[in-house]
């Protein structure tokens, strides 16, 4: 069964189908029509032929709160949590159908990455990897001013994407659930608390001057290259069903079943986002709060609540290229392929 040609049938349904399929499947939404829960978008279409052995794997994205499409030519922070490798995936599958920003981006991620295939291409358009722990930290924070300095307005880069919690969910929950409880701080259980660190660092480098009540401190920088600077908060939070991410190994292989990725945006004006390191970690602090608490909603009803002066939750479209991504997924085998045989070239010559 062509999945194009589901029109209002059910998650199970959908699964059901793709069951019967040799194919990896990406059910995408359409236009601005509102989707209900447990409705299968009727853009859905197959796209990859990818599988693991008797496995199945269908990947919808529903996007949910503030249209993100409206500040996609102004400069952005992008703050997500992260519960697993697939957040990434997820990320920029979503801004695919966001104009041009999706080539303006610059990422925030885990220095490991540097020494893959994705961490070359990262490396090649500017992208920051950053150390964990306590022992870099400081050095780290002075790296990252250094590059936004360097490469961020030069490249003409309009989104910056972070993910403050500093790790996975799965890693950081206790280390941050003991410290709540030290601090006297909200009990969380589907995020973690965040960290300040990149964040004030990317709010003193990039914003203009008074824009949010102070100084940025970098704003020769800005003037140069006659920038607004930043101007947005995207608060982007990720849920996967039952609260079980995805990671990359499943976007490749598709070894799980079925499933649906949800993405709510919430957008802030920079100018409501305090500059004082104590302001910034609540305020920062009352963002993940929030987040628990969509996510809390999420997981007992299906569904992210309604914005406020909402009746109802609605969710948006994103539509995608069949060709685009065929393109896209191939080239990721090949980089890959290439990085292997790179690897075991160095490892031949060395043992």
């Amino acid at each position: 069964m062509c999945l194009s040609e589901m029109h209002k049938v059910s998650v199970d349904t959908l699964a059901q189908s793709c069951s019967g399929s040799s194919t990896v499947c990406l059910a995408l939404t359409r236009g601005d029509e509102e989707l209900a829960m447990g409705e299968c978008p009727p853009s859905a279409a197959v796209l990859l032929p990818l599988r693991a052995p008797g496995e199945r794997h269908v990947a919808w994205v529903v996007e949910w709160g503030d249209d993100v499409k409206a500040v996609s030519e102004d400069e952005a922070m992008v703050l997500v949590n992260h519960q697993a490798t697939g957040d990434v995936c997820t990320l920029m599958m979503c801004l695919q159908d966001k104009g041009t920003v999706v080539r303006q981006m610059m990422w925030l991620m885990d220095h490991i990455f540097k020494y893959t295939n994705f961490g070359i291409v990262s490396l090649i358009h500017g992208d920051f990897f950053i150390r964990q722990g306590k022992a870099h930290r400081d050095q780290q924070l002075v790296l990252l001013q250094e590059h936004l300095e360097k490469y961020y307005r030069s490249r003409n880069r309009k989104w910056i994407v972070l993910f403050p919690e500093g790790g996975f969910l799965r890693k950081r929950r206790e280390t941050s659930q003991a410290f709540a409880k030290k601090n006297n701080l909200p009990f969380l259980k589907h995020v973690t608390l965040p960290r300040l660190g990149a964040t004030q660092v990317i709010l003193k480098t990039l914003v203009a001057p008074q824009e949010n009540g102070t100084p940025a401190g970098r704003d020769a920088v800005i003037k140069e290259s006659k920038s607004k600077g930043l101007q947005w908060v995207i608060d982007t939070t990720i849920a996967y069903p039952k609260g079980e991410p995805i990671d990359i190994q499943t976007w490749i292989l598709g070894y799980r079943q079925p499933t649906v990725t949800h993405v709510h945006y919430r957008i802030f004006p920079i100018k409501d986002v305090p500059a004082e390191p104590e302001a910034l970690t609540h305020w920062l602090y009352q963002r993940f709060i929030e987040k628990e608490d969509l996510l809390t909603h999420f997981y007992e009803t299906g569904a992210f609540p309604p914005l406020q002066g909402q009746t109802k939750a609605v969710s948006r479209a994103m539509t995608l290229s069949n060709l685009w991504l065929v393109g896209i997924q191939s080239l990721a085998f090949l980089s890959g392929g290439m990085w292997y045989c790179i690897l075991q070239y160095f490892y031949h010559c060395l043992f």
